[in-house]
């Protein structure tokens, strides 16, 4: 795959907990203006804790995706290079020996095995655990969510002959066979990061044989021979090489041009994350903070949060809220603080850096004045505050960033929370303003691996605005933070 021509393109398919999207970019990592579908996504949450999605419409959004670009390349003439993919990570599900699902996809904000974690707790050492898996026990992660599966969907687990994560899914049916990359593995909780292979103990502790995943030997091999019927529906992908699908995490560091230790990509989407990609691991890794892989040579350390746009999100579902130009404008002048509120915002649990998911959001301070665009402040504003936690961790454990990039949709959409990030954590933020980031980095990594381009730093990005901290708020957000840990000790302490 050595030597391709630099007028290039390559198709790349992202799955995100929101949607499903297709894109085509040049040798440069370029978007190409005019290509590329989207379509929503659905996960459902169940009372009881559970976040699941169908495995069979979740593949019909991504078969449309796919048809609906190979379409726009045929009318154009054009031979995708090859084809890369970013998606979930956290995702499983399981399948039987004819490929077909047994279980829904469990989504990480899925918490139904917190009992199995602290199971898993007790039997294994968890500080040893995530020094070599980089994966805090936690019910984000495959161990826990394998344990109850066993307990509780017994006819399922006894049908399962494979574990595996949506990307792989999609693999399967596209060519017959449950292809993961590296990367997509580092996140499952049962890869030792420093073996780059699966983890022995973990794979002990756990009702699953080694033969239920995928071999070490297949991981990150392209596939190019689709089986019928796709082979002959998109005629313009067959034959070209298609990429494992990367974890989304690990595309957004490399879309947005973080690409090394001293540039910490910030995104917020669905969850939030704050991440460095570095070319060996922090040792030990920091409870707050998680380890995972970018491919077998590079690996992306950072903190995520479960509930980042997220927030946003419930705000905006649940409340009377005015147009986003009166928020925005709203957002820009109100005072850190000034609603008199105090929000946690646990929607659904928290992963960095409290890793519980039994904590569920948490606001005080309502009264008769308190309006709706105050609780959505507030929500906000929370966000930034956990951002500044992780960031205070990040930057002992790595060294202090030469540039933070933020990306992602909502704060595209709103530069006045972008600004708020950049308040709480006293430290320039740089707008990515391509919502695709993650797209962006499947596409840079497949060309790479087709030979397209030696070093993803020629391929610069088109950074935006740069949000400069005010440095007479950071007093506030000091005070604003140790008042939100006050309120989580009354309320969560383990104590």
């Amino acid at each position: 795959m050595k030597g391709m021509s630099s007028d290039a393109v390559v198709v790349t398919l992202d799955v995100s907990s929101s949607g499903v999207r297709t894109l085509l970019f040049d040798a440069q990592g370029r978007q190409r203006e005019g290509f590329g579908e989207r379509s929503d996504c659905q996960f459902a949450a169940t009372a009881d804790g559970g976040f699941e999605g169908d495995a069979e419409a979740l593949l019909d959004r991504c078969l449309r995706a796919l048809s609906g670009i190979h379409q726009q390349v045929q009318e154009a003439g054009l031979r995708p290079a090859g084809v890369g993919l970013s998606a979930l990570w956290h995702t499983l599900l399981g399948v039987n020996g004819d490929g077909e699902p047994t279980t829904p996809i469990f989504h990480l904000f899925d918490t139904r095995s917190a009992r199995q974690v602290n199971e898993l707790r007790r039997r294994l050492n968890p500080q040893r655990v995530h020094e070599r898996t980089g994966c805090v026990l936690h019910t984000s992660y495959w161990p826990a969510k394998l344990l109850w599966l066993a307990q509780t969907r017994r006819d399922a687990f006894g049908a399962t002959q494979r574990w595996i994560s949506f990307g792989e899914y999609l693999f399967l049916k596209l060519f017959g066979s449950a292809t993961a990359s590296t990367s997509m593995v580092s996140a499952s909780g049962l890869w030792n990061q420093a073996a780059n292979d699966y983890d022995q103990e973990m794979l002990a502790a756990l009702p699953i044989d080694i033969l239920h995943l995928c071999p070490w030997g297949e991981m990150d091999q392209p596939q190019s021979s689709m089986i019928l019927p796709y082979g002959s529906m998109w005629p313009s992908f067959q034959g070209i090489p298609w990429f494992p699908a990367i974890g989304n995490g690990a595309c957004d560091s490399i879309g947005s041009g973080c690409l090394t230790p001293d540039r910490f990509a910030l995104r917020v989407g669905t969850t939030g994350a704050l991440r460095a990609v570095c070319e060996k691991p922090a040792t030990p890794v920091p409870d707050a903070l998680f380890c995972y892989r970018v491919d077998r040579s590079r690996y992306v350390l950072g903190g995520s949060l479960s509930n980042g746009g997220q927030a946003a999100r419930w705000m905006h579902r649940n409340l009377a809220l005015p147009d986003a130009a009166e928020i925005e404008k709203h957002l820009r002048a109100a005072k850190p603080g000034a609603h008199g509120l105090l929000l946690l915002p646990f929607f659904s649990g928290e992963r960095s850096p409290y890793w519980r998911s039994d904590l569920r959001a948490a606001i005080t301070g309502i009264n008769l004045t308190t309006q709706s665009i105050d609780l959505l402040h507030a929500a906000l504003e929370s966000v930034a505050l956990r951002f500044l936690e992780i960031y205070q961790v990040m930057a002992k454990t790595v060294g202090q960033p030469r540039t933070i990039v933020a990306s992602g949709g909502d704060l595209i959409e709103s530069q006045a929370w972008t600004q708020m990030i950049a308040d709480a954590i006293g430290f320039p933020l740089t707008s990515f303003p391509e919502p695709e980031a993650s797209s962006r980095g499947a596409a840079l990594l497949a060309l790479e691996r087709l030979g397209v381009i030696r070093d993803m730093a020629e391929a610069a990005p088109r950074w935006g605005t740069v949000h400069r901290p005010r440095p007479e708020l950071q007093a506030v957000y000091a005070e604003l933070l140790g008042k939100q840990r006050h309120l989580f000790e009354k309320l969560y302490s383990e104590n």
